[in-house]
């Protein structure tokens, strides 16, 4: 994921703040201590070299819009809306494609990274142009991939909780933490694009990105698509990976990295079917959307949340749009 894909991407609630990830020393303990010192998921080390190549490889399939060999250190939900990213490509001003090629760095890494055998991952923190992100790397059929990517806009997440030996504490997604657990977070989140928040986003804290959620829902109920013509409602989906990633936070809450997913339907009303028909725009082309009186969009996401006893705030989504009918 390059750091111009999240500047480029078409978000589908519009402008949203991201956050960071300071580790705070967080590494793995290193591998020359006594039999009973905890080791991490991986070391140090072998974290920066993963970093490394994923950086490398990431560069060259950009430059490429290579998805096959982007495959080979991306997997889960950043892949499938990397894998969009280029199908879209071609449908940008030719200097948004020019920046997204552009070879880019991970600087001022920091790792964090969970005791070995509570947990298959390990995150980074890092710097590339001016922007901060937040990676997860998890191991895919034996190799470990990047497969969730927040790039921070404000204000710093809680900090992670660390022990002695400077390693993180995974935390089980479906522990319920307060009224959700980190599982549960992204269908809460979809529900605010589906009703209003009347169901299950009944357990979310008012932020932006869900207030967001819930002005796209009204906006979506009162004005419609096409000039008041058509429909337009939204349906939670499963995302492509249902993989969530939470950690203990050193003020006791959860940290928690999540997928999201959900479609757009533009149903045009019964009474212009006969003599209209929705046009698709060049985005929704590329994906395959064709004219006719329903173009169905569908959207993979990702996002930050602070789960606590008393809250549960969404601080952070991204949402990619990946396939149109």
């Amino acid at each position: 994921m390059s750091p111009h894909t999240r500047l480029l991407r078409l978000a589908a609630l519009g402008a949203t703040t991201a956050l960071t990830l300071t580790a705070c020393g967080g590494q793995a303990a290193s591998d020359s201590g006594s039999d009973d010192t905890p080791q991490g998921v991986v070391s140090k080390a072998a974290a920066k070299k993963i970093a490394d190549h994923y950086e490398e490889v990431n560069n060259k399939a950009n430059e490429a819009r290579d998805e096959k060999l982007l495959g080979t250190v991306e997997a889960g939900q950043v892949y499938a809306m990397d894998k969009a990213t280029y199908t879209l490509f071609e449908t940008w001003p030719k200097k948004e494609q020019k920046a997204y090629a552009k070879p880019f760095s991970y600087r001022d890494r920091e790792y964090v990274i969970p005791e070995k055998g509570t947990a298959t991952w390990f995150a980074v923190r890092a710097k590339s142009s001016e922007n901060s992100v937040l990676l997860v790397f998890d191991k895919v059929g034996g190799t470990y991939k990047m497969v969730l990517s927040l790039w921070a806009d404000g204000e710093e997440p809680p900090k992670p909780a660390l022990d002695r030996h400077g390693l993180a504490e995974a935390v089980d997604p479906g522990t319920k933490v307060g009224k959700l657990a980190p599982s549960g977070i992204g269908a809460a989140y979809a529900d605010f694009l589906e009703t209003g928040g009347k169901k299950k986003g009944k357990a979310l804290t008012s932020t932006e990105p869900v207030e967001n959620a819930g002005k796209t829902y009204r906006r979506s109920s009162t004005e419609g698509a096409a000039d008041g013509m058509a429909t337009e409602k939204f349906f939670a989906k499963p995302p492509a990976d249902p993989s969530v990633y939470a950690l203990r936070t050193a003020d006791g809450g959860v940290l928690a990295l999540f997928p999201a997913a959900h479609k757009q339907e533009s149903l045009l009303k019964e009474a212009y079917r006969s003599n209209a028909a929705l046009v698709p725009n060049d985005e929704q082309s590329a994906l395959g959307a064709t004219r006719g009186a329903l173009i169905t969009d569908v959207f993979e996401g990702q996002g930050l949340a602070e789960l606590t006893p008393k809250s549960a705030r969404i601080t952070a989504v991204d949402f990619q749009h990946v396939d149109a009918r």
